[in-house]
C-alpha cells in the first residue's frame, strides 16, 4: 500500500501545482476517486469537476506559489495523512495538514484539510 499512498499523494501535490486545466483535472481524476469530497476551513468541493475548479481557485489567489510536501505520507488502515506548505519566493506563506481516507483502488475518497499556519 505504501507505493500506493505515495504515488497518490504525489498526484495530489501535483494538481495543486498544475497550471494547465487540462493536466490538473488528469491529475485530480488520478488521485481522487469521482465521487471524492475536500474540505478545509476556507474551501470545499465534491466530485473531481469541484476539487479541479477549487484548486484552480486557489492558484489565482496564489500565483507565483507552489505546495511542496513536508511531512509524510503516513498511512494505515485506510487512512492517510501528510503535511504541505505553500511556498511562494519569500518562502513559506501557508502550511497545514491533510487528512484522508482512501478507497479501495488507492485513491482518495475524503480529503479534510486543516491549517496550521499562515502568513503572508
Amino acid at each position: 500500500m505504501t507505493n500506493t499512498i505515495n504515488a497518490v499523494v504525489e498526484s495530489y501535490i501535483a494538481s495543486w501545482n498544475e497550471g494547465d486545466a487540462a493536466r490538473r483535472r488528469e491529475l485530480v481524476a488520478a488521485a481522487f476517486t469521482h465521487d471524492a469530497r475536500y474540505v478545509d476551513p476556507l474551501m470545499s468541493g465534491e466530485g473531481t469537476d469541484e476539487i479541479t475548479a477549487m484548486i484552480g481557485a486557489a492558484q489565482a489567489q496564489f500565483p507565483g506559489h507552489r505546495f511542496e510536501l513536508s511531512f509524510g505520507p503516513d498511512a494505515h488502515n485506510d487512512v492517510v495523512r501528510f503535511a504541505w506548505q505553500l511556498v511562494g519566493a519569500d518562502g513559506p506563506v501557508a502550511g497545514g495538514t491533510d487528512f484522508a481516507t482512501v478507497a479501495d483502488d488507492g485513491r482518495l475518497r475524503n480529503v479534510t484539510g486543516f491549517l496550521e499556519t499562515a502568513g503572508a
